[in-house]
Parts: structure tokens; sequence; C-alpha cells
């Protein structure tokens, strides 16, 4: 069993939790073209290494965030959003 630790509830089974998206990089499907939007979908860029990544603990709805190593799969913190350094 694989488990992910939620800033308020602790380690749980990796099943509890919903996966949102990265931190930045999601474009508004309004403000683009069909083109850029299907661009975007499908070739999206996806680069090694660190990443910030919304996740979501589904009994408690506590939305957090979760730097992950795309390479590795490797949890490297979570923490709550109220952490997030400025500019970060």
């Amino acid at each position: 069993m694989k488990l992910l630790s939620c800033p308020l509830n602790g380690p749980r089974n990796i099943e509890e939790f919903q996966y949102l998206g990265p931190l930045r990089g999601r474009p508004d499907p309004d403000a683009l073209s069909d083109a850029d939007w299907a661009r975007h979908l499908f070739r999206a860029e996806n680069r090694p290494g660190a990443m910030l990544e919304w996740w979501r603990h589904r009994p408690s709805n506590y939305v957090f965030l979760a730097e992950r190593h795309t390479v590795t799969n490797a949890v490297i913190r979570t923490f709550d959003p109220s952490e997030l350094e400025p500019g970060a």
C-alpha cells in the first residue's frame, strides 16, 4: 500500500487522495483558441524533476500542496498552501 502524508490528517492510503494538477501552468481554456487548447492538452511539456502539485484528501476535503519528483514519483514534502513562499 502506498502512503501519502496529508499535512492535516497524517499518512493515509493513496486511494484517499485526488490529484488536482500542477500548481502553475494550467491555462484558462476560455482564453485560448481551440488549437492552442488542443496543443496544451496533447503536447504538454513533461519535464523531469521536482514539481509542485495540488492534492485533495477526499474524506476531509482538505486541499494541500505536494512536491513530487516526476521521474522517481517520490513525494519530497507535503504542506498547507498558506506555507507557500511568495513568488514560488
